[in-house]
């Protein structure tokens, strides 16, 4: 039996997915006001200084993995036109359903796919950028996730994680402070689940750091990768090219 963690349990790995999906199946009603409320709304800015770094024509192929609430599938769409694709993806049904449906409330009818981002059902040399935002940290095998990004991806296509990294060290203790004793009841009041938060601040501990992160990218197909901090280091925007 081969194990990975799920927050700061160990579990067999191929239950993972089970329980990341309970986590967002549970959050799923509640995910845009509680990630409102988490970031101080910066989340927004995070993600359009993420639409920014895209640089989208009219026309670009857009894969969105793990793109639950839609937010970023519709800025993506807004700015590839209507000869352009955006494909909104996840793993979990219910973030999926809740993304669609908020999308279709906004007048757009976007390709939606429940998928595995470790197994696209997409052809080889397809998008002119893949993103997944705040999802990279929940796969269980990260390196094959990301083979499978480069694979789909364009010669010298682009692909964008923006997930939750390493904090600047004077910011430490206050950050973790933060993370487990507010994030808990803030789970606890607004969505009726600690539990699935105190899940995301140990998840985020379980991630990658910066240039770990970047290693991981070049390992695995990206002939360059650079990252750009956002809130001290909070979050961060990874930027890989195929080459």
């Amino acid at each position: 039996m081969s194990s990975t963690h799920f927050g700061f349990k160990t579990v067999d790995e191929k239950e993972k997915a089970k329980h990341v999906r309970g986590v967002f199946d549970s959050v799923a009603s509640k995910y845009d006001v509680m990630n409102d409320l988490m970031s101080a709304g910066l989340h927004r800015v995070w993600k359009r200084y993420t639409v920014m770094v895209a640089d989208l024509r009219e026309g670009s192929q857009v894969l969105d993995i793990a793109g639950g609430t839609g937010d970023l599938a519709m800025a993506f769409a807004k700015k590839v036109g209507h000869t352009g694709c955006v494909v909104h993806t996840d793993i979990n049904e219910a973030m999926l359903r809740t993304g669609r449906d908020r999308l279709l409330d906004h007048g757009m009818v976007l390709p939606t796919v429940v998928c595995d981002a470790e197994k696209l059902p997409f052809p080889d040399n397809h998008f002119d950028v893949v993103s997944v935002a705040f999802g990279l940290r929940n796969m269980t095998h990260k390196d094959l996730a990301l083979q499978e990004m480069c694979r789909v991806l364009k010669p010298q296509g682009k692909l964008l994680v923006l997930e939750f990294s390493k904090v600047a060290k004077p910011l430490e203790k206050a950050y973790d402070w933060y993370s487990f004793n507010i994030l808990p009841k803030l789970g606890q009041m607004i969505a009726g689940d600690a539990s699935s938060y105190q899940y995301l601040a140990e998840s985020i501990r379980m991630h990658p750091g910066q240039e770990e992160l970047k290693a991981l990218m070049k390992n695995n197909g990206f002939g360059h990768v650079d990252f750009h901090n956002m809130s001290a280091g909070v979050v961060a925007l990874h930027v890989g090219i195929k080459c």
